[in-house]
């Protein structure tokens, strides 16, 4: 079980659906957040167990890639009302008088980053050692990084790990955006965007 790794699939950025007037706008960060430029992302996460039809083999294919869909979808309608996660963090210089800006760019960023992942382990490896294994150090795309990376990496993370009968959520969130209360209140919007749209596609289909 030591040996196992957590294999990365595919990778992509999600942008918001679509962008406010108010998001093409720099967001500069107050003299209070700077000190947060040292500090690390925020990195939580849920564990779900699959539901049956994902543990036929024939129906496997279709459930993950309907999830992973249906996850993209309603991430991008949640970063409409939380657009500075899509963002980048920039600093500009100013001469007079002398000063360093640091601020939130959405304007030139790619996105949030979303990533699947595999890892052939079960909910029991995870959830039954006393200590949490290593292994969950991978169920997150920025672990050791520290916030000033955002100038170059995605603000928040979405990292979707498959295991055998299980599927992990992982988020990393810069922590100059936010604090631990904000990020489960937008952990909790992506969740209820995310019901809506299931719910609404079931009662389609009927």
């Amino acid at each position: 079980m030591s040996s196992q790794s957590v294999k990365h699939i595919s990778e992509c950025f999600v942008q918001p659906q679509h962008a406010s007037d108010e998001s093409k706008q720099p967001l500069y960060l107050a003299p209070t957040d700077l000190p947060m430029l040292s500090a690390h992302y925020i990195q939580k996460g849920l564990l779900f167990a699959k539901p049956p039809e994902a543990m036929n083999d024939n129906k496997k294919a279709d459930f993950i890639n309907a999830l992973l869909e249906k996850l993209k979808h309603s991430l991008s309608l949640a970063l409409v009302h939380f657009y500075p996660l899509a963002g980048r963090l920039a600093t500009k210089k100013e001469e007079n008088p002398p000063l360093y800006l640091v601020y939130i760019d959405c304007n030139n960023s790619p996105g949030a980053k979303f990533i699947y992942a595999t890892l052939d382990m079960s909910i029991s490896d995870i959830l039954s050692p006393t200590d949490v294994p290593l292994v969950v150090q991978s169920f997150f795309n920025h672990d050791r990084a520290v916030n000033h990376d955002g100038h170059t990496m995605s603000l928040l993370t979405a990292q979707v790990t498959e295991l055998v009968d299980g599927i992990f959520i992982g988020l990393s969130m810069n922590h100059c955006l936010a604090d631990g209360t904000f990020y489960w209140h937008f952990f909790n919007s992506w969740s209820e965007i995310f019901q809506a749209q299931t719910q609404t596609h079931a009662s389609q289909k009927q």
